[in-house]
């Protein structure tokens, strides 16, 4: 077993700052020491300040032209690199997207990409995101590069300026994820900073039909001489009903983030709290079970329909942080580190629901009640550089990362309906939903007041990369490996006694990329890289009871083309992921059985092809199966879940004639994918249109920016997501006709 010394990082983030502050006062007595007349300070050269989400030289990659994409993003512990320079498929879209679309969450934001579908976390209202057929959970998102560190049920827009997604295996660039999804891609959120001119934003907004209003600030100032210190705070109340029945919300937020940067120092933090509060929010549906089993998939109810109880809430709490520096030690050598913490609190009481006739849509369901706390700390330090072999240049790093979490948990239920408890839970209807009184809770694992220890999670990993430039820069291979080991341990309710043996296991991951640049708008490129998640325990039930298998190891080949205009992009990406399927017990025996394969075709296009219209989408081409599986009834069937064929396409038209009036649509389909392994439960596909627009005047001096927009313009009814949840099938509905009013005062 090995250890974990999370200290280690907090001390080595502390050691970097105190340098970063030893260097930064040099540099001040300097100043003063060498200081002008004052009368001469007029003549100093104005400086500008980019500022770094991430508190690197670097900085935030530039806006392509349209301003809804960024021109690349954070390739893990490379770094940011430009799109064209990058053996990657990477999308980075900004803070301008995210007002424009009046986007509320992460899930609302990834709706413009062709790549990502939004589903439902697994028994709660937690987002997850289907990248490449394999989901991500929200527990493993990263912020700032850094894993779960932000509310793992719901992430408001408020928090950060930009979400990049990276699609593909990366298990070199960002480690194992804590709760091992992300085998298709990672999602990382970048914090707001301090731009160079001062920002007092003030919006007003009516979302879910004119029932849930927001307010919100965002303000940023920098200081010193040269502007080298900035400070942005953002804050945000929104409460209301959202188009759905009798469904409410109701969010509180602050943040603040920080920077600072010399010559060859840069500094960042960032602290956050976020309060959410969710009331009778309809729930997922469950397609039968092994006592009521179902043979279809049952009609859309109304789009407003909520078959939730009255009495059924989720609650979630959370405090963040973060710090990072980043000192030169010289012109070709950089050292880095960072730190995060959070501290999470959860409580929901829930009634999900499972359908037990699809014609009729009879359902039933029973009271589940949880509270869960979770303790992060995580961090990185490591080296970067440059230097030169001959006509070959290297661009070097070298890492090492680590990620604790304590989480404790207790639950509590209702009795359940069973052939022997044939009048047990409670009766309702998908059609015509039923209100029960809150049963009693019966059986209880843990204190719901004061949950237990139930599980640990130590990360620790260790990372090498070399990106070789040849042939005048127009080729780039880039070469890495990083060793994760894996520590595990899970504590049975309410003895607090190891469940199972603890799991602890290493890999080594490779990677291999490469980029050509047949010339300066067409890039070639190529990678092989693995995704890395931590083996199951076999069960009680499996003669080799408590073994822990080894990673699942998934494996990436793709191939690639970009293009780049200048003013106009477009990519084509061809892939294939092998993934070993969840774990099964044959022949009383518990171990890895068959594998999935995914294998597809991604485009994507940005920017602005003609003067006035912006254009963002594309459309992916999914072929994932079981395969290898030993049983006749699921060998060759698709994945849970993954259509073959989707696709986001998103057009702005500015208004000729009328300056600062601006049209924009968006169109969502998604083909019809399966909610079980055997393929009979087919639920059929859909497609939505969503309208917008924006008008940006002068009052009295001020800037004021009007939005309005209206999503699911059709008012469709239909089943927004299948699963959410690796070998779950439940449903998720898709929302209402939803119109949103917005306005921004600049001042």
């Amino acid at each position: 077993m090995f250890r974990f010394q999370p200290s280690g990082v907090a001390t080595a983030v502390a050691l970097l700052a105190a340098l970063c502050a030893q260097h930064a006062m040099a540099q001040s007595e300097a100043a003063q020491a060498g200081a002008q007349p004052a009368e001469s300070a007029e003549a100093l050269p104005t400086v500008t300040v980019r500022a770094s989400a991430d508190a690197s030289a670097q900085g935030l990659s530039p806006a392509y032209a349209g301003g809804q994409v960024a021109r690349g993003g954070r390739a893990g512990i490379l770094g940011t690199r430009d799109n064209m320079d990058t053996p990657f498929s990477i999308t980075a879209y900004t803070n301008e997207l995210i007002q424009d679309k009046q986007a509320r969450s992460v899930g609302d934001v990834l709706q413009n990409d062709p790549t990502v579908r939004v589903a439902r976390g697994f028994g709660n209202f937690q987002e997850s995101y289907f990248i490449r057929g394999f989901t991500l959970s929200s527990d493993d998102v990263a912020y700032n590069g850094l894993y779960s560190l932000l509310p793992r049920q719901y992430i408001a827009t408020e928090l950060f300026e930009r979400v990049e997604v990276l699609r593909g295996a990366s298990a070199f660039l960002n480690g194992a994820s804590p709760s091992s999804s992300g085998l298709g891609g990672s999602i990382n959120l970048l914090p707001k900073r301090a731009p160079n001119e001062p920002l007092n934003r003030v919006t007003v907004s009516l979302d879910g039909n004119g029932t849930m209003g927001t307010v919100s600030a965002d303000i940023a100032r920098r200081f010193g001489p040269d502007q080298s210190t900035g400070i942005r705070v953002n804050a945000a109340l929104r409460d209301g009903g959202t188009g759905v029945d009798d469904e409410y919300g109701n969010l509180g937020l602050l943040a603040v983030g920080l920077d600072w940067r010399s010559r060859d120092v840069r500094l960042s933090g960032d602290i956050g709290y976020q309060d959410h509060k969710l009331r009778r929010t309809r729930t997922n549906v469950t397609l039968g079970n092994a006592t009521f089993p179902v043979t279809a998939v049952p009609s859309t109810p109304d789009n407003d329909t909520n078959w939730a109880q009255d009495w059924s809430y989720s609650n979630e709490r959370d405090v963040f942080g973060t710090l990072r520096a980043e000192y030169d030690i010289n012109d070709s050598l950089t050292a880095w580190a960072a730190y995060g913490l959070r501290y999470g609190s959860e409580a929901n009481s829930l009634a999900n629901v499972t359908l037990v006739n699809a014609a009729s849509g009879a359902a039933i369901a029973s009271r589940f009640d949880n509270t869960r706390k979770d303790h992060v700390q995580t961090g990185e330090v490591g080296l970067r550089g440059k230097f030169k072999t001959g006509a070959v240049g290297h661009d070097w790093v070298v890492s090492w990362s680590s990620f604790e979490l304590d989480k404790k948990n207790a639950y509590a239920t209702s009795p359940g309906r069973t052939t022997s408890a044939p009048t047990a839970g409670l009766d309702t209807n998908l059609f015509n939903p039923v209100d029960s009184i809150r049963p009693a809770l019966t059986s209880f694992h843990n204190d719901l007041s004061d949950p237990a220890l139930q599980g640990r999670t130590r990360l620790s990993s260790w990372a090498l990369g070399d990106t070789l430039s040849m042939l005048g820069d127009d080729l780039l291979l880039t070469l890495g490996l990083r060793h994760q080991e894996i520590y595990t341990v899970s504590y049975a309710y309410s003895s607090g006694l190891g469940a199972s043996a603890p799991y602890d296991s290493q890999r080594t991951s490779p990677l291999i990329g490469i980029v050509y640049k047949l010339g300066k708008q067409l890039s070639v490129y190529g990678n092989y890289v693995e995704g890395l998640s931590q083996g199951a325990t076999a069960p009680s039930t499996a003669s080799n009871f408590g073994e822990t298998l080894a990673p699942y190891v998934s494996r990436q080949k793709e191939v690639g083309l970009k293009y780049d205009a200048g003013r106009f992009g477009a990519s084509v990406a061809l892939f294939s992921t092998n993934k070993p399927r969840n774990a099964a017990t044959l022949g009383g025996v518990f171990r890895n059985e068959g594998q999935d394969r995914h294998r597809g075709l991604e485009v994507t296009v940005q920017g602005t092809p003609m003067r006035g219209l912006k254009v963002l989408g594309g459309g992916t081409w999914l072929d994932a199966e079981q395969a290898d599986t030993s049983s006749a009834t699921t060998e060759g069937k698709r994945v849970i879940g993954v259509p073959r064929f989707q696709s986001t396409v998103g057009a702005e038209w500015d208004v000729p004639g009328a300056s600062g009036l601006a049209l924009d649509g968006r169109l969502v389909y998604t083909g019809a994918s399966y909610a079980n392994a055997t393929n009979t439960l087919k639920v059929p596909g859909w497609t939505r249109v969503d309208v917008g627009a924006r008008y940006v005047t002068d009052v009295q001096g001020r800037v004021v920016t009007l939005r309005a927009r209206v999503e699911n313009l059709a008012d469709r009814d239909y089943w927004s997501s299948v699963g959410g949840y690796p070998g779950a099938g439940y449903l998720a509905a898709g929302a209402p006709r939803t119109f949103g009013l917005s306005a921004s005062v600049d001042f």
